[in-house]
């Protein structure tokens, strides 16, 4: 089974792709975890920071059990949470208020959006956060409620993340397990979720049972808007995601960029070695997505799976850059050659596009992936590096830089607050892409230092079967 999916974003050549973040006026925003231990809280702060930056709005986590574990040693036992235990209940609230304090002046000095990790179980301590971030700073405040009631989950959660806290660092699993619940149980004495009556003035978002169902209640401005939208999509299930390059193309090995061409016959070796390597992971359920593109279409023909070829997925558009080599964009561009150097992810290819666009232009492909089980991307190399910066949580500086090889499998796997990354060489020889940045970004730089990264033995148009060649990104 195959079919296509357009994206229906569409690309503007001579303005950014809209809508473009960096033209939406941000106002800072706190967004306040709520809920008993053991409900995916810190995950979901995690992992709502790494999309939020992804897609270039300034996102930062803090956790107040961090800031409790700067501050005392006292802990041992789950008796530092008892409700009665005045000492622990006073050093706990001034680390509250210590994390408070750091977030509003993080938000002060440019900050968008800052995530409140903690449960903040009792609406006392919801009001007192609500007072001092919207009341005295006017920032917008939204709740984000993690209810579970289903307790193989809340089980399964103890075991895979809270007995490996510094908390429990020298204890035997078992008796962490059992502290751990008993922890649990001197915040449900206090315990007051949030109400759409008592609390229908507040923005909020209960999600119940990691997704069975979400209830949402006075969404605020566009940042709100976008954690909903995030939130609903994403699921703990396990599950991998395979990500790799088309096939080595016949334009690789020219060393021109851009273009529709066919594969190379070491790339169609590729392909053969790919459906090798799927057919012998049996993956279940298994998913095959790649862009509109020959070589990416090509290099998947031979994959038993169902297939979706996504236009989202094409490679950056080079605009009038498309078919030249490297040495031809220095002939005929060297200021545009010199500017994409300098600022990588900014940089808008004259009628084409910048890296900034391609992630503006791939969020609909992740919001796609994280409702997925198991899926292999054969992509191309500037969205390859776009969906692992979102993965791996890399930044705009080091995203253009990423290497991702031709004729290598990337696979990804997400754990509790990350994600494991293992690459697998499929041994099918092929040119090197990867141009690292030259040491000299200078508009009046020599076109010998423009192209100090690329070998001089490739940018004429020339058959090339060695190791290396230019990149298009």
């Amino acid at each position: 089974m195959s079919r296509i999916r357009k994206n229906s974003r569409q690309v503007c050549h001579s303005q950014p792709l809209c809508p473009d973040i960096a033209n939406v006026a941000i106002a800072p925003c706190v967004i306040v975890m709520v809920g008993l231990p053991a409900r995916g809280k810190t995950y979901m702060a995690k992992k709502l920071t790494r999309y939020l930056n992804w897609i270039g709005i300034d996102t930062r986590v803090f956790n107040v059990g961090e800031y409790r574990r700067k501050a005392t040693e006292l802990y041992k036992t789950h008796d530092f949470f008892r409700p009665d235990n005045e000492e622990a209940m006073n050093i706990r609230q001034k680390c509250a208020l210590d994390a408070l304090e750091d977030l509003c002046q993080w938000l002060q000095g440019g900050g968008e959006v800052a995530v409140f990790d903690a449960t903040n179980t009792s609406r006392a301590r919801r009001q007192m956060i609500f007072d001092y971030c919207t009341g005295k700073h006017s920032y917008k405040t939204f709740f984000v409620e993690s209810l579970c009631t289903d307790p193989l989950i809340v089980e399964a959660n103890i075991r895979e993340v809270k007995v490996t806290s510094p908390d429990y660092m020298d204890m035997n699993k078992d008796d962490a397990v059992s502290d751990f619940k008993k922890r649990i149980h001197h915040y449900e004495m206090l315990y007051e979720a949030l109400d759409e009556e008592h609390d229908k003035e507040m923005s909020f978002i209960k999600i119940y049972n990691q997704g069975e169902k979400y209830l949402v209640n006075r969404v605020q401005g566009h940042v709100q808007s976008r954690v909903v939208y995030y939130l609903m999509n994403i699921h703990v299930l396990p599950r991998t995601i395979f990500l790799t390059r088309h096939g080595e193309s016949a334009m690789n090995e020219t060393g021109r960029i851009g273009g529709d061409s066919e594969l190379s016959n070491k790339g169609k070796q590729f392909a053969n070695g790919l459906a090798q390597f799927v057919e012998q992971e049996n993956i279940p359920n298994l998913r095959v997505w790649t862009s509109l593109m020959r070589r990416t279409v090509e290099t998947a023909g031979g994959i038993s799976a169902p297939k979706e070829h996504w236009k989202a997925l094409n490679e950056i558009d080079a605009g009038v850059c498309e078919g030249l080599t490297y040495k031809e964009i220095q002939d005929t561009y060297p200021e545009e050659f010199a500017n994409r150097d300098a600022d990588k992810y900014h940089y808008r290819y004259p009628g084409g596009e910048s890296y900034q666009d391609l992630v503006a232009r791939l969020e609909p492909v992740i919001m796609e992936l994280e409702r997925q089980e198991n899926v292999m991307v054969i992509t191309h190399q500037a969205v390859a590096r776009c969906l692992l910066a979102y993965f791996l949580d890399k930044n705009q500086d080091e995203l253009p830089y990423l290497k991702v090889p031709l004729h290598t499998v990337i696979k990804l796997t997400p754990v509790a607050y990350g994600c494991l990354e293992e690459h697998i060489s499929l041994n099918v020889d092929a040119v090197d892409t990867y141009r690292p940045r030259p040491p000299s970004v200078d508009l009046m730089r020599t076109s010998h230092e423009a192209l100090a990264t690329v070998p001089p033995y490739l940018g004429d148009g020339e058959v090339f079967n060695g190791s290396s060649s230019p990149e298009k990104n």
